[in-house]
């Protein structure tokens, strides 16, 4: 699933060519979305802006009207030059926003929503969204009330709690924990105000660091990609034990750390602890 960089990046890219255009055409196979394209007139509408909240991507046009898009797993947003070849197939197209000689088009996105202004203040999933590590405005203290709030929790499922801070996925949850020494499998309230600081920081802080250029990295250029993600079994890059993975949260989703490294808020001996 796309970060909330990747995400941030996209919207800055769509901003800089379709902000101040005005759309041509746009369409899309979905019912619901081709209706409400109908009932609002979005054709001859200027684009006004393409921004991120978390991992959400929001295209804004006069009227007041908002195209919500969320990526999941698969989606992506592809620009074109007019009558350029996709690199995509047209059947997984799910909105096409032409604006002169640019085309925008939204591939394989599973959540796609035209808004009208009372329908993106009503929204459940932006109304629910903790504070964007992305934002210009993020506040880190924020951030850490949103994780305290869900004291039961395993951190390493509260960082990607978009309730609690909007943006973190799977990569920059396990950078960070390792970054801290935090065990992932530690509750939130096992962990004080200044460790969760420093996660919430240093979650933000590798973020930045990659919006200037595609792709992510959070290990220093002589030593891959990254520390710990996707390098289960390899030596871990401070101690040399095994980095392990285990599914973990209701999702399931695959947790990278250095069982020897990340310590900090381990469960006392005799807990149990699923870790496979």
């Amino acid at each position: 699933m796309p970060e909330g960089d990747t995400i941030l990046r996209s919207a800055r890219v769509l901003h800089d060519a379709l902000a101040g255009r005005v759309v041509a055409d746009v369409r899309s196979p979905l019912g619901a979305v081709a209706a409400a394209i109908r009932r609002h007139g979005l054709r001859g509408r200027e684009v006004l802006a393409a921004e991120a909240r978390g991992k959400y991507l929001l295209i804004r046009f006069s009227g007041r009207l908002t195209l919500l898009t969320h990526m999941g797993m698969t989606g992506s947003w592809h620009l074109y030059r007019r009558a350029s070849r996709w690199r995509a197939p047209v059947a997984a197209a799910r909105v096409v926003l032409e604006c002169d000689d640019r085309v925008a088009v939204c591939f394989a996105a599973p959540r796609v929503e035209l808004l009208d202004e009372r329908g993106e203040r009503a929204h459940p999933a932006l109304a629910s969204l903790g504070p964007d590590v992305l934002a210009e405005d993020f506040d880190p203290a924020a951030a850490v009330a949103g994780l305290a709030a869900r004291p039961a929790e395993e951190i390493g499922v509260a960082l990607i709690d978009q309730g609690a801070l909007a943006g973190v996925g799977n990569i920059y949850r396990c950078e960070s924990m390792f970054a801290c020494h935090v065990d992932p499998f530690a509750r939130v309230s096992d962990l004080d105000a200044p460790t969760l600081l420093r996660l919430v920081r240093t979650a933000s802080t590798l973020m930045r660091r990659n919006l200037p250029a595609p792709g992510t990295r959070t290990a220093p250029e002589s030593s891959g990609r990254h520390q710990v993600y996707g390098r289960a079994g390899r030596p871990c890059p401070r101690c040399g034990t095994p980095i392990r993975t285990a599914r973990q949260g209701p999702h399931q989703r695959l947790t990278s750390w250095c069982p020897a490294c990340q310590t900090l808020g381990r469960p006392a001996a005799g807990q149990a602890v699923a870790r496979e």
